[in-house]
């Protein structure tokens, strides 16, 4: 890979000019787009994801709940073995947003049968964010993560809730939801202390064009299900391009585009619009403007209790 050449010096009469803040600007979007080039070759060619900071516990559980010899005992054994996380858990499995029996627990075991594989995961990986935040080397980005993180859930429900007007589960929509950010979080905590003359919001500008192929092969690295890691990946195609293979129903990376979609109306003040034009996903789900007020109100009412227990 070509380096990025210095910027130029511009030379009238006898004195030198330094470069115009325009040329600035370019050298450091070059930088950073040399840097995340770089981040992609690294993904696609190694065997592991180096994210500084991320607890390995989340690998460890993931890949414990993926393999379906894993007996619960081994698996609260694993999570039991980080005692945040096994707090978490525990606070998660009790919070009103997933505590619908009004009875509390004190077992981890029971905890983890509560909340089941796909949410256990969703919370392994906000212990893994909280524990970013209060990384002294990441309080630079701090604010960011949570907002990321604050959008993902918001992003989860709504995938929820969309998927169960289809034949695809509800809690694998959650996790791809709550994941489907997991690109700008890797690149943001990579280019921590690396790209200093690049500005938040163009740089910001420039990762979204690439955290869909960085998220998926992150996950890909990570060892989640194909179907996750394609919706990921295919999260940005809103005009529906990407090859179904003869599909005519609803896949998870139709129920990915809707939710983001209407996670962006969510964000508005009432009355809120969903530009639904040239989504393909609406259309394959089966989404009317009534379905997705009624989706949007939903979510609204659940979203404090959800973001309170997952939050950060």
């Amino acid at each position: 890979m070509s380096t990025v050449p210095a910027a130029p010096t511009y030379k009238s009469g006898k004195k030198s000019v330094a470069p115009t803040a325009t040329a600035a600007s370019d050298a450091a979007r070059a930088a950073a787009l040399q840097f995340l080039s770089q981040l992609a070759v690294e993904l696609s060619s190694s065997d592991n994801v180096n994210l500084p900071c991320f607890p390995n516990v989340v690998i460890r559980i993931r890949d414990a709940l993926a393999n379906p010899k894993t007996t619960p005992t081994q698996a609260v054994i694993i999570a039991g073995a980080e005692p945040r996380l096994a707090a978490r858990l525990l606070q998660i499995a009790n919070s009103a947003a997933f505590n619908h029996s009004h009875k509390p627990l004190t077992d981890l075991r029971a905890a983890i049968t509560r909340l089941g594989h796909q949410v256990v995961q969703s919370a392994a990986m906000a212990f893994a964010v909280q524990h970013m935040k209060n990384e002294q080397s990441l309080q630079s980005i701090a604010k960011s993560l949570s907002e990321l993180w604050m959008e993902s859930i918001a992003v989860a429900s709504i995938c929820q809730s969309v998927a169960s007007r289809t034949k695809v589960s509800p809690d694998e929509a959650f996790l791809t939801g709550l994941l489907h950010g997991i690109g700008r979080l890797y690149v943001m905590v990579r280019a921590v202390g690396k790209l200093d003359g690049m500005d938040n919001e163009s740089f910001t500008d420039l990762v979204l064009g690439w955290q869909a192929s960085i998220g998926k092969s992150v996950l890909e690295n990570w060892g989640f299900a194909e179907e996750m890691c394609e919706a990921v990946g295919d999260q940005g195609d809103r005009a529906g391009l990407r090859k179904r293979t003869g599909k005519h129903e609803a896949d998870l990376a139709d129920i990915l585009i809707a939710g983001i979609v209407l996670s962006e109306a969510l964000r508005m003040d009432a009355p809120r619009v969903v530009e639904m034009e040239g989504i393909t996903a609406f259309s394959m789900i089966g989404l009317s403007a009534e379905d997705c007020s009624a989706i949007l109100s939903h979510t609204e009412k659940k979203l404090g209790s959800l973001q309170s227990a997952l939050g950060c």
